[in-house]
């Protein structure tokens, strides 16, 4: 079938298989052009593997480092009528890429919150490998099904205690608005942390260390988002926050849990980019429009990719993982530089629709988000017919 793009507010309903599998080789590149990752992870267990961060983490790790990943996701696959998820596009590219490389890859497809694929992944961790040094967790969901009571979560993105009101931008027609949300009400807030929070990554770590499947020195790392404090009241300091104030208090938690394997657990705060998790946060869009326009003007815009191989690269591998004082990696550093913030502060003040184009990059917010699904890439045939019943071969 052709398969083009439909975008129905900030998801697009179809992905190109074949530009997903274009935007895999253009990360995989990035990471080798880099050389080799010095000391680099060598088995990787990636909950969260098929976009974003996740994926990138987990692309990082197996080109980077020649490492044998595992990876958890929960995605639609294609049909011979109908488009399978980027996620699933993207998962199928990563597995043949690897097999061309002599990589281990295996995937599992199916609720990472559940104790089934908790189950699932482990034996098959313990029968292919053994045990992993190294747990990325990554996952982004809007709701979660507990797996000890059955009781079904949903997040919310809202600020606490007050209505906020803010500049937005409508990233389907490039209009500024000003938007006002409620705030948070009832259990909002925990039922935000039951889905977002450290929970779940916890049930993990506990489930390996007792199926004695995390090696010598194994690190986990999970990610959050701090940013500017234009989006605070939505972000930082609104429901989703506290569900990432949560996720630091697992890390002190498991960072007890792995002393006796001498292992470490992090949070690594990572940059502020187009995601098809940031993409569905109020305000934010605006913020990242404009980040983008000083970064690429300063030459220090990254995009998933090029942040995740900065993490194993200069971060993990080197064992200099620079803390601030809370005792998370930065890697949000270059977008939180003083002046880079202070350019996007004056420029948030004054952006509307009519000089959006100028004082942001609209066109390449545009690109980027298109980019998740597989189109707008370079030498892809968008007006061919393609196969949208793409395998991803570990799940054949």
């Amino acid at each position: 079938m052709i398969v083009s793009p439909k975008i129905r507010g900030f998801i697009c309903t179809t992905a190109h298989p074949d530009g997903c599998a274009a935007h895999i080789a253009e990360q995989i590149a990035v990471v080798r052009n880099r050389g080799p990752i010095p000391n680099g992870p060598k088995k990787v267990l990636v909950i969260g593997a098929s976009t974003g961060y996740g994926l990138a983490s987990r692309i990082a790790a197996a080109f980077g480092s020649n490492a044998a990943t595992i990876g958890v996701f929960f995605e639609k696959p294609g049909e011979p009528d109908r488009c399978g998820s980027a996620g699933w596009y993207n998962s199928a590219a990563f597995e043949k890429e690897a097999a061309k490389a002599g990589l281990y890859a295996r995937s599992f497809n199916g609720d990472a919150f559940s104790d089934t694929i908790k189950a699932e992944v482990i034996a098959a961790l313990k029968a292919d490998l053994g045990q992993v040094d190294t747990v990325i967790y990554s996952l982004a969901s809007p709701r979660r099904t507990h797996p000890k009571t059955g009781e079904v979560f949903k997040s919310v993105l809202k600020p606490v205690g007050e209505p906020f009101s803010s500049k937005n931008l409508n990233t389907g027609t490039g209009a500024v608005h000003e938007i006002t949300i409620e705030p948070a009400a009832g259990d909002d807030i925990d039922q935000t942390i039951a889905v977002m929070g450290g929970d779940d990554w916890q049930l993990w770590i506990d489930a390996l260390l007792a199926a004695d499947a995390l090696a010598p020195n194994a690190q986990t790392i999970a990610y959050s988002y701090i940013g500017p404090v234009e989006t605070w009241p939505i972000y930082k300091n609104g429901t989703i926050g506290r569900a990432k104030e949560d996720l630091e208090r697992v890390q002190r938690a498991l960072d007890l849990s792995l002393a006796p394997l001498g292992g470490k657990a992090w949070v690594s705060v990572n940059k502020a980019l187009v995601t098809q998790a940031s993409s569905a946060i109020p305000v934010v869009p605006l913020y990242i429009s404009l980040l983008y326009k000083v970064m690429k003007e300063e030459g220090t815009h990254e995009d998933c990719i090029e942040q995740m191989d900065r993490l194993f690269r200069e971060r993990l591998a080197n064992g200099t993982p620079q803390p601030d004082d809370a005792g998370r990696i930065r890697i949000d550093d270059w977008e939180m530089t003083p002046h880079v913030q202070a350019l996007v502060a004056e420029r948030w003040k004054i952006v509307s629709t009519e000089n959006l184009a100028e004082l942001g990059d609209f066109a390449g917010y545009q690109s980027s988000f298109l980019r998740l699904f597989g189109f707008g890439l370079n030498g892809i045939d968008y007006s061919a017919e393609t196969d949208t019943s793409v395998a991803v071969p570990s799940l054949a």
